[in-house]
């Protein structure tokens, strides 16, 4: 299958599906990069992915660095072609003896890249080889890095099946976290706004022992269905275990944070839910809006935990806004 070229609109969006830029490292894409360090015996590999502007990298072994500029990569010229990008001496070649990449460190010499194609055929980075010094790459190694880099693709695919939530739909915990720390990154790079809302069912065990795990398990699609009816496309909903949920709610104040936990928890306690008799059941929220003290995804998850159990403590079926010191007594 011949690479979609002329369509980058649709190769973003290919990529953007994913979900998986600024995310955290991975064993499973480490693994292929170590592999191939190993093998060629090369100091540098990188799992890339190619954003509008930039290069990110999901896996890099043998380099401390999270992304280039996309003017300078590499790995961008990997996905403009079909087969794979092999370089034998950057200092020779007029496209790349300029680069920064080169004149700098890290000193690329020799580059063997090949395209990432996801199954609707678009090149989205590149799985390659670099090395510090001009050398050749056999055909029996570029057959080897031509094989792993479908690989790389398909636990992609894989790590996308894995982030939904069977019952709820929502996401689940451990993408809902993928999910806080991309929006931590874009704090940190852009100040930007962004709230973290927890609910949890009040007196779910109750549901469950009076009705039995399945009514449980329809309370629970019941309220992660109204919570995504209610959510912006923006906002991510997940499924943090049990009968807690979390949403994430970017370019968004607290006080707006708080207004819309107030309106969640309106809507869930006007829910019939179907049953001999109906039946209607309440959350409590704590809201946590992103700022100091809750710079990883534990302490601002810890914030609006200690939120949400003092709505638990003052009386249930209400929303509480966890204070910039509550980090620091949870």
């Amino acid at each position: 299958m011949h690479a979609i070229s002329n369509d980058e609109p649709g190769r973003i969006a290919a990529l953007q599906r994913y979900e998986i830029l600024d995310t955290p490292v991975e064993g499973a894409f480490d693994k292929v990069t170590n592999l191939v360090r190993a093998l060629f015996g090369v100091p540098i590999s990188a799992v890339s992915l190619i954003d509008k502007d930039r290069q990110w990298f999901k896996s890099i072994a043998g380099l401390d660095v999270s992304a280039t500029p996309r003017s300078i990569a590499f790995c961008d010229h990997t996905i403009r072609q079909d087969e794979p990008l092999v370089i034998t001496d950057a200092r020779e070649d007029p496209r790349f003896r300029d680069n920064p990449l080169v004149t700098g460190d890290p000193g690329i010499r020799s580059y063997a890249g090949v395209p990432l194609r996801t199954p609707d055929g678009y090149n989205i980075g590149s799985l390659c080889a670099i090395d510090t010094r001009a050398r050749d790459f056999p055909p029996e190694q570029m057959e080897i890095l031509k094989g792993l880099a479908p690989i790389v693709v398909e636990q992609m695919e894989l790590r996308l099946l894995a982030e939904r939530d069977h019952l709820s739909g929502a996401l689940t915990r451990r993408a809902f976290v993928a999910e806080i720390d991309k929006r931590i990154a874009l704090f940190v790079r852009h100040q930007r706004p962004a709230a973290l809302i927890l609910l949890d069912i009040d007196r779910f065990k109750r549901i469950n022992d009076s009705y039995g795990h399945p009514v449980g398990d329809r309370v629970i699609e019941a309220v992660a269905a109204r919570c995504a009816s209610l959510s912006r496309p923006s906002d991510s909903l997940g499924r943090i275990g049990g009968e807690e949920f979390g949403l994430l709610l970017p370019e968004t104040s607290e006080a707006d944070a708080l207004a819309a936990a107030r309106r969640f928890c309106a809507a869930i306690e006007d829910l019939c839910i179907p049953h001999d008799p109906p039946l209607r059941v309440t959350a409590s929220f704590g809201v946590a809006a992103i700022g100091p003290g809750r710079m990883t995804s534990h302490d601002w998850l810890a914030t609006a935990d200690a939120a949400l159990y003092a709505a638990k403590r003052n009386g249930r079926n209400r929303a509480v806004l966890a204070p910039i010191e509550a980090i620091r007594a949870a």
